[in-house]
Parts: structure tokens; C-alpha cells; sequence
């Protein structure tokens, strides 16, 4: 069954890189990095304090910057537990596809979708009930981890399992901020003189 899988998910992945049109090269490039994304990460902080009270939005903002942590540890917990070559390191397969950059580590699974899942569910979570066009902000993580087959680094599987641990690590932070933080600033406020 493992082999099935993986066997599918090579050819999947050689079929959908050997979709890319160079015109497209730098769009992509620019896609997969996250230095592109700063004005979108300016922009969820900005929400958070214009929609929230300070100390609120100052406990969700730290509540991200703990799941962005949880994240990159998870992430290279696996990667180096799992040790999967990404496909530009794979000798079987780098000379069919097409490769825009190349690291080193391993594959398994991709922290861009991880991150960038988990960030906007939690995002989507906190905003919601704010903003109804909140939902856009789910482009980001389709485009930046669809980016990374594209540009030959990872596998629709890697793509795949990271989003969903992306998914579900956004809803767990969330879960847990309004385990914690809620009934702590409710303590924090000054009780109403009468």
C-alpha cells in the first residue's frame, strides 16, 4: 500500500511539475518565498489590534507566534525522523522535472503548507466573526504551498499531510486560546463599580 502511495505520489508530482511554462518561472519564485508574504503577515497584526482590544489582540498575536513555533518544531521533528529526499535531491527523478530551487534538507513534510495553513485557519478563526471576506486569506496558503511542486521541492503528499497538519494545529491553538486566555482577561478586568 506505501509503495502504491508513493509511487503515486513520484508520478503525480513528475506530471504536475512538467506542467510549469518558464513565463510563469518568476511568478512562482516569488510565490514560494516567504519574504513576499511580510505585507500579508503586517496586515493580520494590523486586523488583530484594530478589531480587538490591545491586551486581547496582543494575547492572539501571541497566540500565532506560539503555533508558528509549534510548527517549525514539528515540522523538523518529522522531516529529520521521516528523512525523505525532496525530488530535486532524488537522482531517479531530478533529471525529468524542472527545478527553480534547491535545498538540501528533506521533504517530508512541507513546512510551507504546515505554516501557512495553520496560520491562516487560526487567522480565519480569530477574525470571523469581524470580517466576512476574512475567508480570502485561504489564497495565501494555496498559492504558497501549490508553489512548492512547481519549483521542484516537494511532493503533493508532503503538500498534502502538511496542510492537514497545518489544519489541525489551528484549530488545536485555537482551541486552547479560548481554553486559557478568555477566562484570564475576564479575571484581569476591574470589576463595575455599582
Amino acid at each position: 500500500m506505501l509503495k502504491k502511495i508513493l509511487e503515486w505520489d513520484r508520478d503525480t508530482f513528475v506530471y504536475l511539475n512538467s506542467l510549469g511554462i518558464e513565463d510563469y518561472d518568476v511568478f512562482w519564485s516569488t510565490v514560494t518565498s516567504i519574504t513576499t508574504w511580510i505585507p500579508l503577515f503586517i496586515l493580520f497584526i494590523a486586523l488583530l489590534f484594530l478589531k480587538f482590544p490591545i491586551l486581547e489582540a496582543l494575547y492572539k498575536l501571541l497566540t500565532v507566534l506560539c503555533l508558528v513555533a509549534f510548527i517549525i518544531f514539528i515540522t523538523d521533528l518529522t522531516k529529520t525522523a521521516v528523512a525523505r529526499l525532496r525530488p530535486n535531491n532524488t537522482e531517479e527523478i531530478n533529471t525529468l522535472i524542472r527545478i527553480l530551487k534547491s535545498p538540501t534538507d528533506f521533504s517530508f513534510f512541507s513546512g510551507h503548507a504546515a505554516s501557512s495553513f495553520s496560520i491562516t485557519v487560526l487567522i480565519f478563526l480569530f477574525l470571523r466573526k469581524k470580517l466576512k471576506w476574512v475567508v480570502l486569506f485561504f489564497i495565501w496558503p494555496m498559492l504558497f504551498a501549490t508553489s512548492r511542486i512547481y519549483v521542484g521541492v516537494h511532493y503533493p503528499v508532503d503538500i498534502i499531510v502538511g496542510a492537514l497538519v497545518g489544519i489541525f494545529s489551528g484549530l488545536l491553538f485555537y482551541k486552547l486560546y479560548n481554553r486559557f486566555i478568555p477566562p484570564y482577561l475576564k479575571s484581569t478586568r476591574p470589576s463595575r463599580v455599582e
